[in-house]
């Protein structure tokens, strides 16, 4: 079985899609129907724009969805028997497995990143990286931080064995960081992340956001997805709906999410983003399996077909 796998922020990067651009048809015309929808060329941005550029909030989030959808849509070699997005990396899985269109998709995508942006603003609130413990040392240590000290600190994405990332008050995530190295954390870094993603400071966001993914078609899904909130396979539209309203508050399961793809016969697991961050997870959870990516396929192809499923009207 193979499963297309999609990161979430932070694997954008400068020039980001102008080669699919130039070199395929169908990008192209994803492109310019992204370029429609939102009343403005943000290939621009991803195409030609400056790394602070790429990195504005209303920026950001679209342009790794778009470039997610149209690389998986680009090439025809490759079919997914599962799909599975880390956090802002779901919403393009939705659209590869037909649950959304695009540009619900892209709308939904838009819309998470300008409200959270609004919600991040009235905190002061971080992230952080621990590598090198174990999540049950990690979490009893986030929860006496919270008690003692008053300053909330919560797990925001568990992205395998011994490898974290945490979030809650600035001062809370100072302290862990301090605490954690101290303790024999490989790393122990704060993130270029202005917020508290996955956790209940983003309670007004999941509710504002909640309205327009109610009001947003949700289809039955070609392929089932594994989904972030609790790791889960799922095909039902109104399940799949509701994890998704939730996710924004909810941590990020994807080791267990990995751990059930395997369960499930999954055996080839193919990153569709710039990079392999979730390849590099995938192999030391899971050696014995194959990672590669998408980019990889068109890379040694050159020129494929076009590849059907993701374009919904």
């Amino acid at each position: 079985m193979n499963a297309f796998i999609f990161p979430g922020q932070g694997c954008q990067k400068e020039g980001m899609g102008k080669d699919l651009y130039g070199n395929f048809t169908i990008a192209k015309e994803l492109f310019e129907r992204a370029n429609a929808f939102l009343g403005r060329r943000i290939t621009d941005v991803m195409f030609n724009g400056t790394e602070d550029e790429l990195m504005e909030t209303k920026n950001t989030q679209p342009a790794v969805f778009l470039y997610e959808v149209v690389l998986a849509t680009t090439q025809s070699e490759i079919k997914p028997d599962v799909v599975a997005g880390h956090s802002l990396g779901e919403f393009a899985a939705l659209v590869v497995n037909g649950t959304l269109s695009f540009e619900d998709g892209l709308n939904l995508t838009l819309n998470r990143a300008l409200i959270a942006q609004k919600v991040c603003e009235k905190f002061d609130t971080a992230m952080a990286a621990i590598i090198g413990l174990s999540d049950e040392h990690i979490e009893k240590r986030i929860k006496e931080i919270t008690e003692d000290m008053g300053e909330p600190v919560y797990f925001a994405n568990h992205n395998g064995p011994g490898q974290v990332v945490i979030t809650g008050s600035r001062k809370g995530i100072r302290t862990a960081c301090k605490l954690f190295k101290e303790e024999g954390a490989k790393r122990a870094i704060p993130l270029a992340i202005g917020g508290s993603f996955h956790s209940p400071f983003m309670e007004e966001a999941e509710k504002e956001l909640g309205l327009i993914i109610k009001d947003t078609e949700f289809r039955k899904p070609t392929y089932p997805i594994y989904q972030s909130v609790d790791g889960e396979v799922h095909t039902d539209p109104k399940v799949i709906r509701n994890n998704l309203i939730i996710h924004i508050t909810h941590s990020v399961q994807w080791t267990k999410m990995v751990n059930n793809m395997v369960r499930d016969g999954v055996t080839k697991f193919y990153e569709v983003g710039t990079d392999d961050t979730l390849q590099k997870i995938v192999s030391r959870m899971c050696p014995d399996k194959r990672t590669s990516s998408i980019l990889d396929i068109l890379s040694y192809k050159g020129k494929v077909k076009n590849y059907s499923i993701i374009i919904n009207d």
